[in-house]
């Protein structure tokens, strides 16, 4: 039932927000239709922190509790930060390129953004590493913890030539958004939240089933 929800729900809120990006929101004056990856590319950075966060939380409560399924749960929710990290600097990158006349810069949040991506995709080198379950749901939360010092350092990493909120050369954010841009963005935000909520619930059912039937194989061997 609850997987049904967030299904309906991602997906109503995606063809809003596809709705509104598409067919309503006005185009930027200043950046052109390019602007219009901003829809997606806050939205999917917003997700990757959100995910990193759980990951963090369950990263805690497994060193306290040392129940498996909150390391299910770290490592699905992490699996889905760094597939939303690559989204960030993929559709970053794009800006960028309409932007800066470079698909890359060394900007401040685009390097801390890489620094992110890389911290945890070591998260999963480690888990693909480590055979003992105990160990390595022990050593990955450790990992999933510290690698979200990472998070608010891209937040706040901000310099004044860049793209992002801050920067002296973003004409959104220094004007402000308008009625219906910021309406677009915070549907978006919802969609996208939605989206991870039934990937993680989706993906954690099926890990958690995987468990299950190991457990049962393992019983009557």
């Amino acid at each position: 039932m609850r997987t049904r929800l967030l299904v309906i729900a991602s997906a109503l809120l995606m063809t809003a927000a596809l709705a509104l990006v598409f067919l309503f929101v006005p185009t930027d004056a200043g950046q052109g239709i390019i602007q219009r990856i901003f829809y997606f590319h806050v939205p999917v950075a917003w997700v990757a922190f959100l995910a990193f966060f759980v990951t963090f939380v369950a990263g805690i409560i497994y060193l306290v509790k040392r129940n498996l399924f909150w390391d299910s749960l770290a490592s699905r929710s992490a699996e889905i930060g760094l597939i939303f990290t690559t989204l960030v600097l993929v559709t970053g990158s794009i800006w960028a390129r309409s932007e800066w006349n470079t698909w890359w810069t060394w900007e401040a949040r685009l390097t801390t953004s890489l620094v992110l991506w890389f911290i945890y995709l070591s998260y999963f080198v480690i888990r693909a590493f480590i055979s003992d379950p105990a160990m390595r749901a022990r050593f990955a939360a450790v990992v999933g913890i510290v690698g979200f010092i990472d998070v608010p350092i891209v937040m706040f990493s901000v310099n004044n030539r860049g793209l992002h909120p801050g920067g002296e050369n973003n004409s959104i954010f220094h004007e402000g958004l308008g009625g219906l841009m910021l309406v677009t963005l915070i549907v978006s935000v919802f969609a996208f939240t939605a989206l991870y909520l039934m990937f993680l619930d989706i993906s954690t059912r099926i890990e958690e089933d995987r468990r299950e039937i190991k457990m049962i194989r393992d019983s009557k061997e």
